[in-house]
């Protein structure tokens, strides 16, 4: 073998030994465990776990719920980054407003979670406004935004970390494609600004973000520390469902939370199989 291809497989050979071994390992680990091939309670090969698990309509609803938080927060995050770009393209090339963009990306999930939790609690600084204004009668008054059943603390934290991220993701990709200018031809051709934003800016904005959007979406999807603090008990989130089964003293629970880890991974795997047949798709019909 060469040196030059030698050189060319060191780096793939690294990933998936560093990556992809380790996660293959841990979903077989995972599985094993569910199917009662190991672990603390091994009696065997069973199902009983699996069939525990699906009957459950618990477990369907924290899909249904991680799904939902999910999009909301994606929809509302690329529809406000969207409206910030578009609305003057270079002022995020500018010192200060690229500073106050890149300081929230500073901020750990965790430190987000509780500022919001600050914000938005009964016992928090809206509440406290509110009730100074005369707005409520008492703190317990103010609505229920965290720890609530719909999650909007967790979306709002979402958003707030979200924004900033696609602000300066749109942006580059406006620079590097050189939208301005295509958006210049197209009035010289005759369109509207409408017709220019919906078919000539928008899809050159968000085709080639299809996939970091995608993985934004997952990462929404599977977080852990701000549902974990923001989140109700009655509907949580898939991260959280899992650790809370595999933490409590019920040894019945572990394999059922090494179950939910699989069926997540299969969910996943089926989202990233959507996204790819949609993306080729796409392509087809590129002239």
């Amino acid at each position: 073998m060469s040196y030059r291809m030698l050189n060319q497989w060191v780096g793939p050979i690294i990933f998936i030994a560093l990556s992809v071994v380790p996660l293959l390992l841990g979903i077989g680990y995972a599985l094993l465990y569910s199917l009662g091939l190991t672990g603390i309670i091994n009696n065997g090969f069973t199902l009983a776990h699996w069939h525990t698990l699906l009957q459950d309509a618990s477990f369907w609803e924290t899909i249904g719920f991680s799904l939902v938080v999910a999009l909301s927060t994606m929809v509302i995050s690329i529809a406000l980054a969207l409206g910030l770009v578009l609305r003057e393209p270079t002022r995020f090339q500018r010192p200060i407003p690229s500073f106050l963009m890149y300081m929230p990306l500073a901020i750990p999930a965790i430190v987000m979670a509780f500022f919001i939790f600050q914000m938005f609690a009964k016992g928090g600084w809206l509440s406290r406004i509110a009730f100074q204004l005369k707005i409520i009668p008492e703190l317990q008054s103010f609505p229920d935004l965290i720890n609530d059943n719909l999650g909007i603390g967790i979306i709002v934290s979402h958003i707030l970390m979200a924004v900033p991220f696609l602000v300066l993701f749109f942006t580059n990709i406006y620079q590097n494609e050189d939208i301005d200018a295509y958006r210049k031809l197209a009035f010289t051709m005759g369109t509207s600004r409408k017709m220019s934003l919906w078919y000539v800016q928008l899809p050159m904005l968000l085709r080639p973000a299809q996939p970091t959007l995608f993985l934004y979406f997952l990462f929404v999807m599977g977080s852990y520390e701000i549902p974990l603090l923001l989140g109700s008990q009655s509907k949580q989130m898939i991260a959280v469902l899992t650790i809370q089964k595999m933490q409590r003293y019920n040894l019945a629970d572990i394999p059922q939370a090494y179950a939910i880890s699989v069926a997540y991974t299969v969910v996943v795997i089926l989202l990233l199989y959507i996204m790819v047949w949609v993306s080729q798709k796409n392509r087809s019909y590129d002239p």
